[in-house]
């Protein structure tokens, strides 16, 4: 290519490269420009754009529903829990070996037996051969003794034919006689352990009870501390209650309380469900236990049922040992309590207050009881209180409220009842 050619090609690209470097600067510069027209056109559009009007919020009262306080006589009493068990439950064990030969027909699981039964018989031949031989042991003894005394004797009355002084000890054969009687004690002592031994072949019952489970049986080879049986008394039997330092106090019991003629136990109701149909006995706190239960921080206490399967049985139904029982326990009385529906307590001492000017306010009352129904009161609130038994979400000091009376909101259901038939 000449020189010319070259100096035309130069030129024509230096022409070319201003337009396309334009091109290429709006190309970059569009969105930008969209970007920042968009953005300029809200903000404009906002500016324009009506404020609207602002409305006061007007807050309205929470309805409620109060109630006045009722003054009342109450009688405290507290519902809890418990086992029945035997007062008295011990092994049946023999103190000696042998054979059972005889098992009484009242010594089953479940079965009944009177103070003084026999339960279990021992083969007694071996205990009645010792006896034999302790009674020979004593004629011997007995036969040694009177010998040794009619020597004493004699050598006495020689001494005084004969000697001159005092005769000894030993001449008067007082040694001997006194080894003699040691020997007949001793023999007599071995005959009262075989006739002893020999009693024991018969066991019988220490109490009227009932058997929890026999574990011995006919013609089996027992030792001594073998154990025969469980069996228990049914003279009394026990409910062990579980009580809290609240219900203590509703009770007017101490924490080493036990009956007497002067202060007699409060009186319990027990009830269960047995065969589907509620049974009912009663019973009395008769002591309290020695200790708080150091697990569950309660205190028990021990209620006692006389003749639970005779005369203290509900219609024929007995207590039985085993079943898991309500009780009810009458506490102390309280004159002049408040009263006031369980809905209206809060957190256990509080109560909300609708005062005259249509504001909460909240108290704090002194709680002596309460249950599912109704809380008792001592102090912190008098008649003339509303208190209010409805929920209140968000309750504060001078919250506003529209109390609405219990009394008005009963004849009005009453109405709408009526008006619906």
């Amino acid at each position: 290519m000449s020189m010319n050619e070259t100096q035309i090609s130069s030129k024509k690209k230096k022409t070319r490269n201003p337009a396309l470097l334009l091109w290429r600067g709006i190309i970059f510069a569009l969105p930008v420009v969209v970007i920042i027209g968009g953005v300029a056109g809200v903000m404009i559009m906002g500016a324009l754009k009506p404020k609207p009007e602002k409305n006061a919020e007007i807050l309205k009262p929470a309805p409620v529903l109060v109630t006045n306080p009722r003054r009342e006589t109450v009688h405290l009493a507290i519902n809890t829990q418990g086992e029945v068990r035997p007062q008295s439950e011990i092994d049946a064990v023999p103190q000696i070996s042998g054979k059972i030969i005889y098992v009484a027909p009242g010594f089953i699981d479940g079965g009944f037996f009177k103070k003084g039964d026999v339960l279990v018989r021992i083969e007694p031949a071996d205990y009645h051969l010792r006896v034999i031989q302790a009674e020979a042991q004593v004629a011997q003894a007995e036969q040694r003794l009177a010998r040794e005394k009619a020597e004493s004797e004699i050598a006495g009355r020689d001494w005084e034919e004969l000697g001159e002084g005092e005769a000894s000890a030993l001449t008067l054969r007082l040694p001997q006689m006194a080894e003699a009687q040691a020997a007949l004690d001793s023999a007599n002592a071995s005959l009262a352990n075989a006739k002893l031994q020999l009693s024991r072949t018969v066991i019988r019952a220490p109490f009227t009870g009932r058997v929890r489970n026999r574990n011995a049986d006919f013609g089996q080879y027992v030792t001594p501390g073998a154990r025969l049986g469980r069996i228990f008394a049914t003279s009394i039997v026990e409910v062990r209650l579980p009580l809290t330092d609240a219900e203590l106090s509703q009770l007017n019991l101490p924490l080493a309380f036990v009956e007497n003629a002067e202060h007699p136990g409060p009186v319990v109701k027990l009830s269960a469900i047995v065969a589907g149909k509620e049974r009912h006995w009663t019973g009395r706190i008769v002591r309290t236990a020695a200790a708080i239960d150091p697990r569950t921080r309660v205190l028990f206490a021990f209620v006692e049922v006389t003749d639970p399967y005779g005369k203290g049985a509900d219609e024929g139904m007995p207590l039985a040992v085993g079943l898991f029982v309500d009780a009810h326990v009458e506490g102390r009385e309280i004159t002049n309590a408040l009263v006031v529906p369980r809905t209206a307590l809060r957190r256990d001492d509080q109560v909300y207050i609708a005062k005259e000017d249509g504001t909460l306010s909240i108290r704090t009352v002194t709680v002596a009881s309460s249950n599912r129904h109704q809380a008792v009161l001592i102090s912190g609130l008098n008649l003339n209180d509303k208190v209010i038994t409805s929920p209140v979400r968000a309750a504060v000091e001078g919250l506003k409220i529209e109390t609405v009376e219990r009394t008005v909101l009963a004849e009005t259901d009453t109405n709408k009842d009526k008006s619906a038939n």
